[in-house]
């Protein structure tokens, strides 16, 4: 379970201010008698810039003319706000004019350790996922290329049968794991860049709740006897989870490629995870809808509300 945990905290993490550099500013020299004329240095004193602000603070004055230089070079450069998706780099054309087009897999960075190797559908380990998805876009407007996702993290391995007894036994793990990661969140959510407010309000009834079950290794049968007594406190972590997936576009369907954050580092570690998605999407239309996904989780068709997926 502590697996699950920081596997997702890490899928969570929030980009951090970038590090500022501080500047040290040396005062003039002080001198205590004119006729010794023997300099006293006081210590540097150092100012630290505020997170997010530039660390050389550069007076107006004499590198006016620099400034506009370097201002008038990043509005000359189109591609510095110009947003390719994975497997595509931007550059500009004779006019200027920004566009995306297939990254070089041979200019992706190697991987440091088999820890970033990724496995396709093709059941082809990739060295990173830079490289896969390089590879995926070449191939795009091709057959293979329409049928090639991300599997799983990792190289390619051995993934057992999952049983009709093992499958059902996934989404109380599932459940149990959403909201304990909810939980976790809520307590180290000191910045406030976690969780949303409405967010941390439903989660703050969970958490102050005598009757949850504690995060740890449980059985089946006390997951299933937590989830029949304690129904409610369920409801709300099946319907974060995927609004967190729901972003590309935000539409109320997962697609296979919104899916991937969650299923490729989990299927390593759950076999049955494949499986359980691809019986989610119950009419076999290729997307998952919130009722869908909600009945997958055990959650009751008049418990399914848009208004949860905050």
């Amino acid at each position: 379970m502590r697996m699950w945990i920081v596997f997702f905290l890490c899928l969570a993490g929030h980009a951090m201010a970038a590090p500022t550099e501080e500047v040290p500013v040396t005062e003039e020299p002080v001198y205590e008698d004119i006729d010794d004329a023997v300099p006293v240095i006081d210590e540097p004193v150092v100012e630290e810039p505020e997170v997010g602000v530039n660390p050389v603070q550069v007076d107006v004055g004499e590198f006016d003319e620099a400034i506009e230089i370097i201002e008038e070079e990043v509005f000359d450069n189109p591609c510095l706000t110009h947003h390719c998706k994975k497997g595509k780099v931007c550059e500009v054309d004779e006019d200027n004019t920004p566009l995306c087009v297939c990254q070089d897999p041979t200019a992706c960075t190697a991987a440091e350790g088999e820890f970033e190797h990724v496995c396709g559908t093709d059941n082809k380990t990739y060295d990173t996922s830079c490289h896969f998805f390089a590879t995926k876009c070449a191939l795009e407007g091709t057959k293979k290329g329409h049928k090639l996702h991300l599997d799983y993290i990792g190289p390619c391995k051995h993934i057992d049968t999952c049983l009709d007894s093992e499958l059902n036994e996934f989404p109380l793990r599932m459940r149990d794991w959403l909201k304990n990661v909810l939980v976790t969140l809520y307590e180290r959510d000191e910045d406030n860049n976690l969780l949303t407010e409405k967010q941390k309000l439903r989660v703050k009834k969970i958490y102050e709740n005598e009757k949850r079950l504690q995060a740890g290794e449980h059985s089946l049968d006390l997951l299933a006897h937590d989830f029949e007594k304690n129904y409610n406190m369920y409801i709300f972590p099946v319907h974060w989870q995927f609004g967190q997936l729901d972003q590309h576009p935000v539409d109320g369907y997962l697609t296979h490629t919104e899916l991937s954050p969650l299923r490729a580092p989990l299927i390593p570690m759950e076999h049955c995870t494949t499986r359980f998605f691809e019986e989610c999407d119950a009419d076999s239309d290729k997307y998952i809808a919130l009722e869908e996904w909600a009945a997958c989780f055990g959650v009751k068709e008049q418990d399914v509300d848009k208004d949860l997926v905050i």
